[in-house]
């Protein structure tokens, strides 16, 4: 299963740690999902959803 957003298609990113040293070491940055039940076309469903999407009410909660 993909670590991603079902609505905007926000994913997993990769970057750098850096420490105060200057050193650098991979990690990966992923995005706060929450699994919520949604009514998408008449029917009830179950996505992925990040918070942001969540937040600016781009999907429609089921009761």
């Amino acid at each position: 299963m993909a670590y991603k957003c079902d609505i905007c298609g926000k994913g997993t990113m990769t970057g750098n740690n850096v420490s105060h040293s200057n050193a650098k070491t991979r990690r990966t940055i992923k995005p706060n999902l929450r699994t919520v039940h949604v009514v998408e076309k008449g029917n009830k469903k179950t996505v992925k959803v990040c918070t942001r999407c969540l937040r600016s009410n781009k999907i429609q909660k089921a009761n």
